[in-house]
């Protein structure tokens, strides 16, 4: 399994298990099983001191909730990065997909 984090785009951020789709030994594009939307924000806190502390809140949901479907394959030009996640955001993605099977 390769866990990547995705940039698409539209500027969504996804988090998959992603293999190449290769034609004539040439990347077309890339097949994302189980891809999750990641979502962050940045918290605001009000303070009189000034504080160059920085924090993200992050999670993850469904990429698209009205199918039942768990392998996406997305053209090439539609991917703008492919990048590693960190530890903390892999673990997140390992426990809400382990989470997924348990269910099934």
């Amino acid at each position: 399994m390769s866990v990547k984090l995705a940039l698409l785009k539209s500027g969504e951020v996804l988090i998959s298990d992603i293999k190449e789709l290769v034609d004539e030994n040439k990347v077309v594009g890339y097949l994302f099983n189980k891809p999750k939307k990641v979502d962050m924000s940045t918290p605001m806190f009000l303070s009189e001191e000034s504080s160059n502390q920085t924090s993200v809140e992050v999670s993850l949901s469904s990429w698209f909730m009205i199918t039942d479907d768990e392998e996406f394959a997305i053209p090439k030009d539609w991917i703008v990065t492919v990048m590693n996640p960190v530890d903390r955001i892999l673990a997140m993605y390992e426990k809400y997909t382990a989470g997924e099977s348990e269910n099934d």
